[in-house]
């Protein structure tokens, strides 16, 4: 087959693989499809998610480009975030400061292969 691997969607096909779903028994009722957090680019791959170390109402999430591409990507959240900012790999905030809350989510921007730490502060 012709195409690149990009196109193939070999990472998301990778990620399937070696971290599959794990299905637990629930109730029959019918529950509403949710989802804490999304990305609108093929290109960026969300790894981790955690709580931050030091403050127990907020989190980490990283992320980061996998195609070798520049591209700017919106990282969306069905959780209450009240602040977000850019952070290092020790979650100390980065010079860039407060990322603004849009409708459409986070908006970040990655160059190739660039790895982005979030720290999302929850309301309480």
């Amino acid at each position: 087959d012709a195409g690149s691997f990009q196109e193939a969607g070999v990472i998301q096909h990778a990620y399937s693989l070696n971290f599959p779903l794990h299905a637990i028994p629930a109730s029959s009722a019918q529950c509403p499809a949710w989802s804490a957090f999304s990305v609108s680019s093929p290109a960026v791959v969300l790894e981790t998610v955690k709580q931050a170390g030091d403050r127990p109402e907020a989190m980490v999430v990283r992320l980061y480009e996998a195609h070798g591409s520049t591209v700017t990507a919106w990282l969306q959240t069905s959780l209450p975030v009240k602040e977000a900012m850019l952070c290092d790999l020790l979650e100390r905030p980065t010079a860039q400061g407060c990322l603004p809350l849009e409708q459409q989510g986070l908006r970040l921007s990655f160059t190739p292969f660039r790895v982005l730490s979030v720290l999302l502060v929850l309301s309480q």
